[in-house]
Formats: C-alpha cells, sequence, structure tokens
C-alpha cells in the first residue's frame, strides 16, 4: 500500500507555502484563473505579492517573518522556562 501523500504543502521559513503533487488553484468568481499546470507553486503568505496568490518573492524585500509554530510537548513555551528534564 502506498502511504505518500499525493500532494504536500510545505511552509518554507519566513516565505511561501509549497504545493508539490496534484492539486487545483481555485480563484473568487470574477477574477482571472491561475494556471496550475505546473507540479510544484509557491502561494504568497506575506500579502504583498504582486501576483496573487502566487509568490513573486516580495517577503524578502518587506521583512515577512512567518508566525512562530506552537511549541510540542517537549519543548517549552519560554526558552528561559526549564523543561522537566532539567
Amino acid at each position: 500500500m502506498n502511504t505518500t501523500p499525493t500532494t504536500t504543502i510545505t511552509p518554507c521559513p519566513d516565505g511561501p507555502l509549497l504545493i508539490r503533487g496534484d492539486f487545483a488553484v481555485l480563484t473568487a468568481p470574477g477574477r482571472e484563473e491561475t494556471a496550475t499546470e505546473r507540479r510544484v507553486v509557491a502561494l504568497c503568505r506575506c500579502g504583498k505579492t504582486g501576483i496573487p496568490p502566487l509568490c513573486d518573492g516580495s517577503h524578502r524585500a518587506v521583512g515577512f517573518r512567518a508566525p512562530a509554530p506552537p511549541p510540542t510537548e517537549d519543548q517549552p513555551t519560554d526558552p528561559a522556562e526549564p523543561s522537566d528534564n532539567d
């Protein structure tokens, strides 16, 4: 049995979301359809792109910082806070 997903979404640190696999990018009614013949696209997360919803690299120019992921159970919420393993 193949357990590999047909589509993956990978958030780049302080950058776009990379979408790989079989997918379709749908747009709001009345807007130009986004071409999705490619097997990999980068979707903007900073909101400053000139080609929405695709990334054009504007995140670098505007200094976009992605929100930090929530801490895992084995990771303290505050780096100065001691963990149970100390």
